[in-house]
């Protein structure tokens, strides 16, 4: 059973620093779907060389996979920013105002805790990938620092979106988890 939520997207009012970080978030959204596309298409072509061709494919696999890990990471800020990420709201429309935005507050600051852990792991592991020059064991051996780089850039912008739905909740120009007054 599917529900929609009664949270609405974040808002960023007047502010520049939300606005910006809405905007950035809004390009990791549209770059994330076109990386959808892309892999769509390689998709298509690799069926296509496979039982139309009846030719080999060497690339065409392991470039949707890397695409379709690195849209879904590229694509958290923007889900945050439209609330898409899965939650219950239950707990926060049962508390009154006072209680919803310190809940509010230390959610959002364990995410964005977690999220730098990942972060600094994720860098790290990208590091190492680019520093020992680590390449795939495939036939396309594909650097693969360049795929693992979509690790800590989505986790970078997700912890900036996390940071500027705090900031919008801290200064008021967002209400928390989105949710009116009831």
């Amino acid at each position: 059973m599917a529900g929609q939520s009664s949270a609405a997207a974040a808002q960023t009012g007047n502010n520049p620093f939300l606005r910006g970080v809405a905007a950035i978030s809004t390009l990791a959204g549209w770059c994330s779907a076109g990386m959808i596309v892309v892999a769509v298409a390689i998709t298509c072509q690799m069926i296509f060389i496979r039982f139309v061709l009846n030719g080999s494919t060497v690339w065409q696999t392991e470039a949707v996979i890397y695409l379709m890990v690195a849209a879904t990471l590229i694509g958290l800020p923007y889900v945050q920013q439209l609330r898409g990420h899965v939650n219950v709201d239950l707990f926060p429309l049962a508390l009154p105002p006072r209680a919803r935005y310190v809940l509010c507050i230390i959610t959002l600051s364990v995410s964005i805790l977690i999220v730098g852990v990942m972060l600094f792991y994720g860098f790290e592991y990208w590091h190492f990938a680019w520093d020992r020059g680590w390449r795939s064991d495939t036939v396309w051996g594909v650097r693969l620092w360049i795929p693992y780089l979509a690790i800590p850039v989505g986790f970078a912008l997700l912890m900036l979106q996390l940071v500027a739905d705090l900031v919008a909740v801290i200064i008021k120009v967002d209400k928390p988890f989105g949710l009116e007054n009831v």
